[in-house]
């Protein structure tokens, strides 16, 4: 296995690679909002961000700001060894669900407490914006990290770097 050369780092911009491990929660105040077409699913000013080595932002919302009409908790969960068990939730459409959008920490580990019952939403399935511009999802399907021109990689998640 072998360390990743960190992207050149331009005005304005931060690397993945000077994010902690274990990861840092952190408030943000841009506006993250998340749709699907003209629908706004969520929007806030009052997040949270999730800061770890080789990992663009998660971003976390909270509740009084999603749309609950439009959420319904989805079967399954996972296990993050920093913030603790996952569970998923389905975006509910008129015409369509989108299955395991987004994910939430109902009961968080000490560190991450400020993002109980917040709501995390996959830029792969939803349109999600941080300020305006549009996120790019995370490589790889698994990992829900929101890519902008404001960080830099290589980002984890692409093949050959489960490793990292």
């Amino acid at each position: 296995m072998h360390r990743p050369v960190p992207d050149e780092i331009g005005a304005g911009q931060e690397s993945v690679w000077s994010y902690p491990r274990p990861p840092r929660l952190e408030p943000v105040s841009e506006r993250l909002v998340v749709r699907v077409g003209p629908l706004v699913i969520a929007d806030t000013t009052v997040g949270y961000r999730v800061l770890e080595t080789s990992h663009p932002p998660g971003y976390y919302l909270p509740p009084g700001d999603c749309d609950f009409d439009r959420l319904v908790k989805a079967a399954g969960s996972s296990f993050c060894e920093w913030k603790g068990t996952a569970a998923y939730w389905d975006v509910v459409l008129d015409d369509q669900v989108l299955a395991m959008a987004a994910w939430s920490y109902p009961d968080p580990t000490g560190p991450f407490e400020a993002i109980r019952g917040h709501l995390a939403f996959y830029p792969t399935v939803l349109e999600c914006s941080v300020d305006g511009e549009n996120a790019n999802p995370q490589p790889g399907g698994f990992y829900g990290g929101w890519v902008t021109s404001k960080v830099v990689g290589p980002f984890k998640g692409s093949p050959g770097t489960s490793g990292w």
